[in-house]
């Protein structure tokens, strides 16, 4: 009699952890990043009153008789399945797909480790990453003051130090140009002024003999030049491409210099071998052709000069020879006191000549002075700063941990996990290094499914 009340209790007890397990699934449904679990019963010890019997010639075999002694719980599994994401607007949320945790540290070095699925991260006054909730710092790699991320290094606590809260200015020492120029762009073949006389070649608009020029081109359109300058239209040339690179000074100042790319005849290349030829356009009609005198805001004026380059291109399209680097110089550029100038290297071999649009840019690596605006974090994790003067640098990268058995990880509250002697220790390194996906500005809901838990409940 005792036996079969206590058997009785025993699944009473087990049946109650379980009750214990589903509330606190159900408690936890709208939990960012919760992992629900489920509880496995198995029976226990049994009493054997006869053994098996196994048959003879005469009599056959007997089954044994046993009593059991009741129900146990077996495990309390971890259900590490991934939850729908929810968009919540936010720059600094994370969602975290696949086998893999978010790294959290109660200090700034990174060393006391925390894990989690729970990724509403935000910054506080000091630009740590941080748990808003619990104030454990997001473990990651910190950009260097150039935007050089190191993941190979020892991940620390993120923070967005003094330094790259701003942004000083640069001087561009580089203007590279990339992008397509037409070959098919059609090419001058007759000019006339406003009498409709044929001027010779190369002509001006001088605003006397020439006060208007009309080109006619070889597509059978034609152009009307009116503004006057020192920029010579010439038979078999092309018009002129007109590109403006940004140039700084180290002051921060941007001069916005105007670039000419024209095509040029053949002359004695190789067919299907066509030449180009770059060159400054005049910034007021005094300016000879190839130099450019540029009227700043505050009423100054920039001499701008850099020799005229001939560029040559092969039959594929391809940069074949020319200075593809010309240096461009800028005087009283670089400061207010006269005779300060500055340099910057062209490059000019990227350029290819196809038959199609002209897509002609400059990149350049010169920029004005800007303090950070806004951090946005990328599906690699990497926290990216936009700063006032329209530049952006890489501040951080966030890291991640996985395990051989994330099942086996221990619950500490306060959706944290820590390591246990069944989960592995953590390999700690980028999303896309242990491939899994991350969702900026969203955040992993809670993958209890209360139509099952309730179920259960019954």
């Amino acid at each position: 009699m005792m036996r079969s009340l206590f058997s009785g209790v025993s699944g009473l007890k087990s049946h109650q952890t379980r009750m214990d397990v589903i509330g606190n699934n159900i408690a936890n449904v709208n939990t960012v990043g919760f992992k629900s679990s489920r509880v496995t019963f198995a029976d226990t010890l049994y009493q054997t009153q006869t053994g098996a019997a196994a048959p003879t010639n005469t009599v056959g075999g007997t089954n044994p008789k046993q009593i059991g002694l009741g129900v146990g719980v077996a495990s309390i599994d971890l259900l590490f399945t991934d939850a729908s994401t929810q968009a919540t607007g936010k720059n600094t949320d994370l969602a975290l797909s696949g086998n893999g945790l978010f790294v959290v540290s109660t200090d700034k070095g990174g060393k006391d480790k925390y894990y989690t699925r729970a990724g509403a991260f935000s910054f506080d006054a000091n630009y740590n990453y941080v748990v808003p909730g619990s104030g454990h710092h997001v473990v990651g790699w910190n950009a260097d003051e150039n935007g050089s991320i190191d993941t190979k290094s020892t991940p620390t606590g993120i923070q967005i130090k003094d330094a790259m809260r701003s942004m000083g200015a640069k001087a561009t020492t580089k203007i590279t140009y990339k992008g397509n120029m037409n070959s098919s762009v059609p090419t001058i073949t007759e000019i006339t002024n406003q009498t409709g006389h044929a001027v010779a070649s190369p002509a001006v608009v001088d605003g006397t003999t020439n006060e208007y020029l009309t080109l006619k081109l070889s597509d059978g359109t034609t152009q009307t030049i009116t503004a006057k300058g020192n920029y010579p239209y010439r038979k078999g040339y092309s018009m002129p491409i007109t590109t403006i690179a940004n140039v700084y000074d180290s002051l921060g100042n941007l001069h916005k210099v105007p670039f000419l790319f024209t095509k040029a005849p053949d002359g004695t290349f190789p067919l299907g071998q066509d030449k180009w030829e770059v060159a400054l356009a005049p910034g007021k009609p005094s300016d000879a052709y190839g130099s450019c005198t540029i009227k700043e805001e505050d009423g100054s004026e920039t001499s701008v000069t850099m020799s005229i380059e001939t560029l040559q291109f092969d039959q594929n399209g391809k940069f074949k020879t020319g200075s593809g680097t010309p240096t461009l110089t800028l005087k009283n550029g670089a400061g207010s006191s006269a005779g300060n100038t500055m340099t910057a290297t062209v490059e000019l071999s990227n350029l290819t000549q196809y038959s199609g649009s002209d897509t002609i840019k400059a990149d350049y690596d010169g920029n004005a002075a800007g303090t950070l605006k806004e951090v946005n974090v990328d599906q690699s994790g990497i926290l990216t700063g936009t700063y006032t003067n329209g530049e952006k640098r890489a501040l951080a990268q966030v890291a991640v941990a996985q395990f051989d058995n994330a099942q086996g990880l221990t619950k500490k509250g306060a959706n944290l996990y820590t390591e246990s002697n069944n989960s592995g220790t953590a390999n700690i390194k980028t999303v896309s290094a242990l491939g899994l996906t991350l969702t900026p500005s969203a955040l992993e809901m809670s993958n209890v499914d209360v139509a099952n838990e309730f179920a259960d409940m019954v």
